[in-house]
């Protein structure tokens, strides 16, 4: 008898488990992700136990119907991608389709869902060990709810992993923070064992988008800040960076997002640590919120199991990009300037110069996104850089 065999479909699950679902945060992570990609754009968020006894997620998205739910708690079945030109630029922020397997796998989940304004919606029910799925009829409005209880409750081992209480409902707050800064089109509301977290209310105008960043961020991360904005050849970036006198002990206030995903990058890091160079003391750390928008095409999002690391097919223009960008913005401050004080010029800076290869349009800046494909948006699903982030209405 040979040594080779086949895994069985609950331990491959349990061990995609592993490296997709962590903890209570990569949960939330995973189902606010599909919610955004299914258009939805309010999102309740309920938590008991800093997510091991209950995480609820409901939004008013396109729903799943009734004939898909099956499929849905399936290992790689999605509706987001169906060929490798399609994963080769990807617009959603979930393509694999193992997400809902995977949670499946380690804990007590549901479904329930309406994919049309008339008519009942439907409840596919699925736990542990056996992953045999169920689907009953439930009455639900247009939209999904997502049910996961007893997180962990069949791997004791994983569970014994989970840290305190107030820590890992600490990763999960953070879940929604970037998410929130993200998509600023969108409602958010945070609720824990009961009470009211955060309530974000969609910001569609500048003013509105500022406050939400200083709630995120807090009002002295926005009063401490520089506003960018800076185009090159199939690259656009935006956001606010701190000014050197706002830098922190510890890298806390660091986010940037590639076509709405929020991503930790190499040559991110490196640009924004030289720009920072001979205006920070050694140990200390920048504060920033940006937002890069190139064509899905020119990022690899297919390099990590959790997506949090992506790869530039031009990473030099990248990094030239935002090193230019921010040396130039830091460069014009002066001892006890205010960001206010900043001219208007080193903050918009000039056009990078194109270089070869680069670009949806070749060497000259593009005037739009290329054919048969949509620039996604810098903060937000709408604002000043962008239309909609990718096709909406794909669940899982």
């Amino acid at each position: 008898m040979g040594l080779i065999h086949r895994l069985s479909p609950r331990l491959a699950n349990q061990i995609a488990a592993g490296e997709v679902v962590e903890r209570p945060a990569s949960v939330v992570k995973e189902l606010l992700e599909n919610a955004l990609d299914a258009g939805a754009d309010r999102l309740e968020i309920e938590i008991e136990g800093a997510g091991s006894r209950l995480i609820r997620i409901r939004d008013n998205g396109c729903g799943i119907g009734a004939e898909d739910l099956p499929l849905a708690l399936a290992r790689h079945a999605t509706s987001k991608i169906d060929s490798l030109d399609d994963l080769e630029a990807v617009r959603t922020l979930g393509f694999r389709g193992e997400a809902l397997a995977s949670i499946g796998s380690v804990s007590r989940l549901s479904i329930t869902s309406n994919d049309s304004d008339e008519g009942p919606g439907h409840r596919a029910a699925s736990e542990g060990r056996d992953q045999a799925v169920t689907v009953t009829p439930a009455p639900h409005p247009r939209g999904t709810t997502v049910e996961v209880r007893d997180l962990f409750f069949n791997t004791p081992a994983r569970r014994k992993f989970l840290r305190t209480e107030k820590t890992e409902f600490g990763h999960l707050e953070e879940v929604v923070k970037r998410l929130a800064l993200a998509r600023f089109d969108v409602a958010f509301d945070l609720r824990h064992n009961g009470r009211s977290v955060h309530r974000l209310r969609p910001a569609d105008t500048e003013a509105e988008q500022r406050r939400r960043v200083a709630s995120v961020c807090g009002p002295a991360f926005l009063e401490q800040s520089l506003p960018l904005s800076r185009e090159a050849p199939g690259l656009r970036l935006a956001g606010w960076i701190g000014l050197p006198t706002f830098s922190r002990s510890q890298a806390d206030l660091q986010y940037f997002f590639v076509n709405g995903r929020i991503v930790r990058d190499k040559v991110v890091a490196h640009a924004v640590r030289q720009a920072y160079r001979d205006v920070l003391y050694h140990g200390r750390h920048p504060a920033y919120l940006l937002y890069l928008e190139v064509d899905p095409a020119q990022v690899d999002v297919n390099v990590h199991p959790t997506k949090h690391e992506v790869r530039f097919r031009e990473s030099r223009a990248v990094h030239n990009l935002i090193y230019g960008t921010l040396h130039r913005a830091l460069a014009e401050l002066r001892p006890g300037d205010s960001p206010a004080a900043v001219p208007a010029a080193a903050l918009a800076g000039e056009p990078v110069p194109a270089q070869g290869g680069l670009g949806l349009a070749g060497a000259a800046a593009p005037a739009g996104p290329a054919p048969g494909s949509r620039v996604p948006p810098a903060p937000g699903g709408r604002g000043p850089l962008g239309p909609p982030l990718g096709p909406q209405g794909t669940r899982n």
